[in-house]
């Protein structure tokens, strides 16, 4: 018998994947932009052969909050330029287009990009097209929850359901209880899930009252800040987050420039709250930093914090997968399964600790992306 023929086999020092309980050495084979082959031990023939004596395979990264959008608009990047060659092949975006703006950001953002694009959309008819600076819900009419509606039951493919910010950024002097009350009305008419930024700055509307409203399958994000009004208080995990937990609702990191804070992770993962998926908020402001902001980089705040690297590699590749309702499809190795994969090299960092939004410092070490695959085929960096 013939040995098999693969397009590419890559092999490593080890091979990740919790859904298959794969943690070992081994190798990976790919052919027509599938996987055909997992383990400890892949024979055939293939085309080409990449060794990665030092690295780890993982399914390709999912990044459940960031901001693909087109130039110009308020956080837009690029997502294959900023995150796809830097090992993330799905991201979800955060509310960076509303109805209104839903045609241009399919075609320019969603259709055109390499990088598999799925959106929370804004009920603000335009989501994040303005200034930075602008608020997005200060003028409530803008929130329409018909337009939204329609969008999200003609698009349901595309659209995973509904994001919101209470901030005062966000909301400027509009009542933020008013922008979320709409916010469920558009989530419960199509009976899908919330990506939830909470409000702590100003401290004007309690951390548990906001808890209370989310239901099962929403996602708080932003969820290790510092400060009154977040999930840590007085060293342990708030009750109200731990209700909320209990009846479903999950908890994301949301890095971006204020939202990751060391004492406040270390004491969350110390009581025994783990977030639930671990995400960069990468936006515009991130473009060209050094070390690069990334979900590599991310992750290893959250070991730096305590987590495991296993629970950490979990969190960004099957955990947010599920979230998305997708399952089986991405976030895994599994034979048959799209070849979205990310090689990661520990880069020991003696000389770059790092650092949370706050100055406070942690030792060096971090990963960094030595090759993703999109579909079976490289990405150039």
């Amino acid at each position: 018998m013939a040995s098999l023929q693969h397009d590419l086999i890559l092999t490593a020092g080890r091979v990740f994947d919790s859904t298959l309980d794969l943690d070992s050495p081994g190798a990976v084979a790919i052919q027509a932009g599938v996987i055909t082959a997992v383990g400890p031990e892949v024979s055939g023939e293939a085309e080409a052969r990449l060794d990665f004596p030092d690295g780890i395979i993982l399914p390709g990264l999912v990044d459940i909050h960031a901001h693909p959008a087109p130039e110009g608009w308020k956080y837009g990047i690029d997502p294959d330029i900023e995150i796809l060659p830097r090992g993330t092949t799905t991201i979800l975006s955060q509310g960076d287009s509303g109805a209104g703006d839903w045609p241009q950001y399919r075609e320019q953002v969603i259709k055109k990009s390499l990088t598999q694009v799925r959106l929370a959309i804004s009920p603000a008819l335009h989501g994040e097209t303005g200034e930075i600076g602008t608020p997005t819900f200060e003028n409530l009419e803008e929130v329409d929850v018909d337009a939204c509606v329609s969008v999200i039951n003609e698009n349901r493919d595309l659209i995973w359901g509904v994001s919101v910010n209470a901030s005062v950024n966000a909301c400027g002097a509009a009542d933020p209880r008013e922008v979320v009350k709409k916010t469920l009305q558009i989530a419960e008419a199509c009976d899908v899930p919330i990506l939830y930024g909470n409000r702590w700055d100003p401290y004007d509307w309690p951390i548990s009252e906001q808890l209370d409203l989310l239901r099962p399958n929403d996602v708080l994000t932003y969820c290790l800040h510092d400060g009154p009004n977040g999930i840590v208080e007085n060293g342990k995990v708030i009750d109200a987050a731990w209700r909320a937990r209990e009846r479903g609702v999950l908890f994301d990191v949301g890095h971006g420039m204020s939202s990751f804070d060391f004492p406040t992770a270390e004491l969350a993962i110390a009581d025994g709250f783990m977030p639930d998926t671990i995400s960069t908020d990468q936006y515009i402001r991130h473009v060209g930093s050094i070390p690069q902001h990334d979900l590599p980089y991310t992750l290893s705040k959250l070991i730096a914090a305590g987590s495991s690297h296993e629970n950490a590699f979990k969190r960004v590749t099957t955990r947010p997968a599920t979230v998305l309702g997708m399952g089986g499809q991405i976030g895994t190795l599994r034979v048959g399964s799209v070849a979205d994969i990310a090689v990661l090299q520990w880069n020991n960092g003696d000389d770059n600790p790092l650092f949370d939004v706050n100055g406070n410092e942690r030792p060096g070490g971090f990963y960094e992306a030595t090759l993703t695959l999109k579909d079976g085929n490289p990405i150039r960096n």
